[in-house]
């Protein structure tokens, strides 16, 4: 059974706020995409903080603290981490005192990070390749496999050593 489309032809957002002008975290968990829990999350390390609370303790949110959640999901969705993600949110905060350099060097350093991180995914790609291709992958006890060898001995940089070959396809 396919769950109930809405009607109305406003985003997510647009529609809750239009009927209400506070959110409690489980509407703004629904207009977001994020989880309450993780909406907790990110008032515990400040990135956003609900602006008011009940007397019961309900948090209730704001169009402006709907935006912000939605910078921390943008930032967090091309990876920034919690931490660029303050910098960038006071900058956010006080655009006229900061430059376009400041965002700049923070987007620089996550690019490096990220290219970091590719080079090492693809240096690990090759090692598999490489442990598959020293493999016969046949219905034999692994007793002899290469690919144990190598993982047992520490050496899976290393496995152009191993003569237990892939059978041809």
């Amino acid at each position: 059974m396919r769950p109930r489309q809405s009607k109305s032809t406003f985003p997510p957002m647009v529609a809750v706020t239009a009927r209400s002008s506070v959110l409690k975290i489980s509407e703004l968990s629904a207009c977001t995409g994020l989880t309450p829990h993780t909406l907790r999350f990110y008032e515990k390390h400040g990135l956003i903080q609900a602006s008011s609370r009940s007397d019961s303790g309900y948090r209730y949110y704001n169009t402006s603290d709907i935006k912000r959640v939605e910078f921390v999901k943008a930032a967090r969705s091309i990876g920034f981490s919690l931490e660029d993600i303050g910098m960038l949110l006071s900058i956010r905060l006080d655009k006229r005192s900061h430059t376009c350099q400041e965002v700049t060097d923070i987007t620089q350093a996550k690019l490096k990070e990220v290219s970091a991180k590719i080079t090492e995914l693809q240096s690990m790609q090759r090692t598999l390749e490489i442990l598959l291709d020293s493999c016969c992958g046949g219905p034999e006890s692994a007793t002899h496999c290469s690919i144990m060898e190598a993982l047992d001995a520490g050496t899976v940089r290393d496995t152009n050593a191993h003569t237990h070959k892939r059978k041809a396809s």
